[in-house]
């Protein structure tokens, strides 16, 4: 099934896609609440959500999962077409373009490649839009991401707000920074960098990784919550939710259900990947394996 991308010249036979190795679990209807009238201004006013049922990926799209569908399309992200994508200097401090990183080696030349079991990095929106549609799925609205996250992000159940520890016991909750950001992440969760989907076990509703780990992208605009209403004129940024390894507890709660980040839809970076969803009237053979789960419902 070949896939056609602006600026990926023309599509070349390739091999049929294959169905896809992932699993999805039911998110059930529910009113909940989003955003948070504690938290930063772009988290308010809160209000309440009234959501669907949906299926939604039980974890981020994979090293694995993404290497199947650009061996399966030939598809060739923003990052490989402009030959570079996003890194965190942490000398600086600051966010730089590293040559040729990409999906298979997200910092770049010479450094680790992207294991198989974590969740790809330095893919677009557009890359993440054309991964889902390609498996007849989508990406999640962020309100249905937020929905499914107060359904509970770890295993126990908690939904994080602001002040939260994630550390419990001398256990960590989460694949998050610890130590001096952006100078020093000690890994004292285990990980420096992203780890492997599932790691931190897996949340009463059958989803993983809905706390730290990769931001995920979503297919909503990023818009005030007092316009949430309306359509933003031309090509705006896209929210991302979820927080990521690079998220400190004394500089980002990005972990946080409510939180939300914003970035152009052509942006690659080394923590941003994403999960799709599908809607049941919807479903594609292509699609993956839906599980049945038992939901414990922690939504406000």
């Amino acid at each position: 099934m070949p896939l056609a991308h602006a600026g990926s010249g023309p599509a070349r036979s390739q091999p049929a896609l294959q169905p896809r190795a992932a699993d999805l679990v039911w998110v059930p209807a529910g009113t909940v609440q989003i955003g948070d009238n504690a938290g930063p201004p772009e988290e308010r006013p809160s209000f309440r959500f009234t959501s669907p049922a949906f299926l939604m990926d039980r974890t981020p799209v994979t090293v694995q999962q993404f290497a199947a569908f650009v061996r399966d399309t030939g598809y060739r992200t923003d990052a490989e077409r402009d030959g570079g994508a996003g890194v965190l200097d942490q000398t600086q401090g600051a966010w730089v373009l590293a040559d040729r990183a990409t999906w298979r080696r997200p910092r770049g030349p010479g450094t680790p490649a992207a294991r198989d079991s974590h969740p790809v990095t330095q893919v677009s929106w557009f890359d993440a839009t054309a991964f889902c549609r390609a498996y007849g799925a989508r990406l999640p609205t962020e309100f249905e991401w937020e929905r499914a996250a107060r359904l509970g992000q770890t295993a126990d159940g908690h939904v994080f707000t602001i002040g939260d520890p994630i550390e419990l016991s001398h256990h960590y909750r989460l694949n998050a920074w610890q130590g001096v950001f952006p100078l020093l992440d000690t890994g004292a969760d285990g990980y420096r960098g992203t780890s492997p989907v599932g790691a931190f076990g897996t949340a009463p509703s059958g989803l993983t990784d809905m706390a730290g780990n990769v931001w995920e992208w979503t297919a909503s605009s990023y818009v005030p919550y007092t316009a949430r209403d309306q359509t933003p004129a031309g090509e705006s940024e896209r929210v991302s939710r979820g927080g990521s390894f690079l998220c400190s507890p004394s500089f980002c709660e990005g972990y946080r259900a409510s939180a939300r980040n914003h970035t152009s839809p052509d942006t690659a970076l080394e923590n941003i990947g994403f999960r799709c969803v599908a809607d049941a009237a919807h479903l594609s053979a292509l699609t993956g394996h839906v599980i049945t789960q038992v939901h414990k419902d922690h939504a406000p």
